[in-house]
């Protein structure tokens, strides 16, 4: 069963609320559109989005709090980074140049690029325009002659099915 079967009124219903919620906590819309994917990727992938009595009663919040929870993240990450960039730290040679790492990346890189095409060719062909070509969702609905919320649409779908091989991949 598709990943968006019975959440595509959840769907529409808060996508666009959202996105401006989350440009005014990022103040930036790239940012956000960024933050409501992984939001709704989360949610879909969680499995906790779509089974209430009552359809809409909870996805909302979940969605929301999803979202912050992503920024606060981005947050902390960037002072992290910041605090790093400030320290003094000894030279040695990063972690990605020890053989076993390098290994590993293009194992998972390897895994990601299979997964990618095997999803449906619309939905990989937005997928590759969003992430490898950095297009706006408005560029890429122009571009394949969709509407935008399918585009998003797609977006999602690729994105939880990473996710989802992600996470197999890091419990096997």
């Amino acid at each position: 069963m598709p990943p968006f079967e019975g959440c595509d009124a959840v769907l529409e219903r808060y996508y666009q609320e959202l996105l401006r919620l989350m440009a005014r906590a990022t103040g930036c819309r790239d940012k956000a559109q960024d933050v409501v994917q992984e939001a709704y990727a989360r949610v879909l992938t969680s499995g906790r989005g779509g089974d209430s009595a009552e359809p809409g009663s909870h996805e909302r919040a979940l969605l929301y709090v999803t979202a912050r929870n992503i920024v606060i993240d981005q947050q902390r990450q960037s002072l992290i980074r910041r605090h790093e960039d400030l320290a003094l730290h000894e030279p040695r040679a990063p972690r990605a140049d020890e053989p076993e790492q390098r290994l590993a990346d293009r194992q998972h890189m390897e895994h990601l690029l299979a997964i990618i095409e095997n999803l449906p060719p619309r939905c990989r062909q937005a997928f590759a325009l969003y992430k490898f070509d950095g297009l706006s969702h408005v560029e890429i609905a122009a571009q394949m002659g969709i509407s935008v919320n399918m585009v998003e649409k797609h977006i999602i779908k690729a994105m939880v099915a990473c996710k989802k091989a992600l996470a197999g991949e890091l419990s096997a």
